[in-house]
């Protein structure tokens, strides 16, 4: 459910019509919901019900300080893969306690800042990794909290890109190496084991591959008791699909309940990282059609937005839904959505019937997580605004970069050394 819906024949974002906020910002836009954004994670945080658990953001999902912040107002911890992200969190209002620390590839400023600031806990993915937390950890003369992120080699149906549970990818501790590896870490003085964890993939349809790696990991847990390994926390991961077209997933509260009837150790803390399923159908992208463009073979619609505003159509094949913003339900014809970047993958939708005219205002569908994100400066295109809806009210949480903006951080060469 998402509180993007039409009024007669305009559509509009909560109270807002969806004109209005281009009337005043311009096209191509961003528009978040903020009710919609809100019961998502009320979806996922209620289902837990009294079983000790933590919900925290995924934070690569959508990075916006403004959604960052209203997420920390209702509770949210947050997943983090980077220092940006991290300080994003922090100038939201994140608690550094509820921040847990993933990725393979973490540096070694990134660690310190880290740690000076009390991260709750750093996902660890590798032996190299477990090392260098500790070293650091004793230069800084603390103790740093850590989990093993494993690799339960579990399949999934999802693009390959966002499969990250197989032993082919480059994520996580492999099962078999993860209980010597925790009796190693046991061994050092600077680090403390707090829990283990785990994250299959991205975009997932069905419960099962979750129970899978669930009970796969819970035998880990088992071991770990049998061993003296005090864990306080089993991190589930996140992954948990979103319809984009005509996909089912399930919902929030019946993988939960599958998961807590399964729950072999109810005293640990379970923490689970969604980020799309709270943040895609929170918002969407307005873009304006410029030309219709008619071949032999296609009928083209060339809109002001393009494959560096909204990636996830070229890179991954995906589809997300394009509705017009004010319906006018006549003359249906087949179109392809692309937009003026000079490459034939700059697409946002392929075969879609649409009533078009130039000048119209489409709107694509699902696009508050990994939209903004993995936005780019691609054809030295600037970034396009980002506009929350409250209600009636609605807020500029980033403003449209400029030409100028684009080159602020360059620098000619001194006069002479051309």
């Amino acid at each position: 459910m998402d509180h993007f819906n039409y009024r007669g024949n305009a559509l509009y974002a909560e109270d807002v019509p969806v004109t209005s906020i281009v009337a005043k910002w311009g096209s191509p836009c961003y528009v978040y919901s903020r009710a919609t954004l809100e019961r998502h994670f009320k979806v996922f945080d209620e289902a837990f019900a009294n079983q000790p658990h933590r919900i925290c953001y995924a934070v690569k999902a959508n990075s916006n300080i403004a959604i960052l912040s209203i997420l920390a107002k209702l509770g949210a911890g947050f997943d983090i893969v980077s220092q940006g992200e991290l300080e994003r969190v922090l100038l939201a209002g994140g608690k550094p306690n509820d921040i847990v620390f993933s990725g393979v590839g973490k540096l070694v400023p990134e660690l310190e800042r880290a740690m000076e600031v009390g991260v709750g806990c750093f996902n660890l993915e590798s032996p190299s990794e477990l090392m260098r937390v500790n070293d650091i950890a004793k230069r800084l003369n603390i103790i740093a909290p850590i989990s093993l992120r494993v690799n339960p080699d579990i399949n999934v149906e999802t693009h390959p890109y966002i499969a990250t549970g197989l032993k082919e990818n480059k994520f996580g501790i492999e099962y078999d190496q993860a209980l010597p590896l925790l009796r190693e870490a046991r061994k050092l003085s600077n680090v403390k084991i707090v829990g283990i964890g785990y994250h299959i993939g991205s975009q997932l349809m069905q419960i099962q591959p979750f129970l899978e790696a669930f009970d796969r990991v819970g035998k880990l847990v088992d071991q770990c008791q049998e061993e003296g390994i005090v864990l306080t926390h089993l991190d589930i991961g996140g992954g948990l699909g979103v319809r984009y077209r005509d996909e089912n997933p399930p919902s929030p509260a019946d993988y939960i309940a599958a998961i807590l009837k399964r729950l072999r150790h109810p005293q640990l803390e379970l923490i689970m990282e969604p980020g799309r399923a709270i943040v895609a159908n929170a918002g969407i992208l307005v873009t304006r059609v410029e030309y219709l463009k008619k071949t032999s073979h296609k009928n083209f619609a060339v809109v002001d937005a393009a494959m560096n505003d909204l990636l996830r159509p070229s890179l991954y094949q995906a589809y997300q839904e394009i509705i017009p913003v004010i319906n006018q339900s006549t003359d249906y014809q087949t179109w392809d959505i692309v937009g003026p970047v000079c490459e034939t993958g700059d697409f946002l939708g392929k075969d879609r019937s649409l009533s078009l005219k130039e000048q119209d205002l489409l709107a694509i569908r699902t696009a508050g997580a990994y939209g903004f994100t993995m936005s780019s400066n691609y054809n030295s295109r600037p970034k396009i605004p980002e506009v929350l809806v409250d209600q009636d009210q609605m807020f500029l949480i980033r403003k449209r970069e400029t030409y100028s903006d684009l080159t602020l951080h360059e620098n000619l060469l001194p006069q002479g050394e051309l």
